[in-house]
């Protein structure tokens, strides 16, 4: 089975992802993760894909695609969590998974404001020695900007800012629209109100998701 987690960044689909993989033994394949893990190795493809990361700007299909076909390709159950971004990246996913005899069983679209998202997103902050990540209204350290664990200054993630939050948001917003009509009239499409809690959204996607494995 194959599972796309749709939505803005921050609206909690890796949350829900990596809760559903433990439990119902999916590969969870984050084109985030997959991304990041690049940047900070700086290979040729993480340095050319923090340019676009840094403008808050989609990494080209090309830079992801690959990435994405050496998961799927090895996996009978996947959720892939920000990947197709685009109704582009949605034909050639399936025009890949032909290839293999699969298709995307089911689409689960994490809807919420934009205001939701920015709050969410430019409160975090990340400790750039130990990892710890805070978040300024929901998860504050005791001293102000300070880790708690190895007491060294937090910092604000580049893609976190406002600024670029909010551009990350009109891009997903102009290049999602032609995405999500494709999946809703294939009927594979199921909206989830991303505002409700983790415990609320995780019985949800179990629930649509248990007659499938």
């Amino acid at each position: 089975m194959i599972v796309v987690f749709l939505g803005p960044p921050g609206a909690g689909k890796g949350t829900q992802a990596k809760l559903i993989s433990q439990e119902l033994k999916l590969k969870h394949v984050s084109t985030g993760d997959m991304l990041r893990s690049a940047v900070e190795k700086q290979t040729p493809l993480g340095l050319k894909a923090k340019e676009y990361m840094d403008r808050g700007e989609l990494v080209p299909d090309e830079l992801v695609i690959a990435m994405v076909e050496e998961e799927v390709s090895q996996e009978e159950n996947v959720i892939l969590d920000g990947f197709p971004r685009t109704l582009q990246q949605a034909k050639a996913l399936e025009n890949m998974l032909s290839r293999y005899h699969r298709s995307v069983d089911k689409v689960f679209l994490f809807e919420i404001g934009d205001d939701y998202i920015v709050e969410r997103l430019s409160g975090r902050r990340t400790c750039p020695k130990c990892g710890a990540v805070y978040h300024m209204k929901f998860n504050p350290p005791k001293e102000d900007e300070i880790c708690d664990i190895c007491g060294t200054k937090l910092i604000q993630r580049e893609d976190d800012k406002e600024e670029v939050v909010r551009k990350r948001l009109e891009v997903y917003r102009k290049q999602t629209a032609e995405l999500i009509d494709f999946y809703e009239k294939e009927n594979k499409l199921i909206r989830l109100d991303a505002r409700k809690s983790i415990e609320e959204l995780h019985e949800e996607i179990k629930k649509a998701l248990k007659d499938e494995c």
